[in-house]
């Protein structure tokens, strides 16, 4: 998905924009509010989610649909790929080149139209690696 710079940027989005871009983190949309409300107090839950999902359809953003309760977002909308903590949630960026080539593959497709595709390793995050060891 390409952005759409006709998108009217207002102060909430822009700011919602800048805390997501400066964490690798792939908050949770209530993470975020609370990042938000440090510049923007009086900013709600509802309007950080609904701002979430503008710049996520318009493809500013991307919204990750990982294991879990709770959507993720990630303020890098380059393909990349992801790794997920089984045990505590965690949603890491995953260092290694995506597949080139593999949205084309036909084999197997189904006559779907392909429009890109996402990978999820899946795994225990060194933070509970040690958590288990030290146990």
């Amino acid at each position: 998905m390409r952005p759409n710079h006709k998108l009217r940027m207002t102060t909430q989005r822009k700011v919602i924009l800048e805390e997501l871009r400066k964490v690798t983190s792939h908050p949770t949309a209530g993470e975020l509010c609370d990042m938000v409300r440090r510049r923007l107090p009086r900013i709600s839950l509802g309007t950080v989610y609904r701002n979430l999902e503008i710049l996520s359809r318009e493809g500013i953003i991307q919204k990750l649909d990982v294991g879990g309760n709770e959507m993720r977002f990630d303020g890098d909308i380059s393909n990349h790929y992801h790794l997920r903590c089984l045990i505590c949630g965690r949603v890491d960026d995953a260092d290694v080149e995506p597949i080139q080539g593999l949205d084309r593959q036909r084999e197997g497709m189904r006559g779907y139209q392909i429009q890109g595709h996402r990978l999820e390793f899946v795994g225990v995050c060194p933070d509970c690696q040690r958590m288990r060891a030290s146990n």
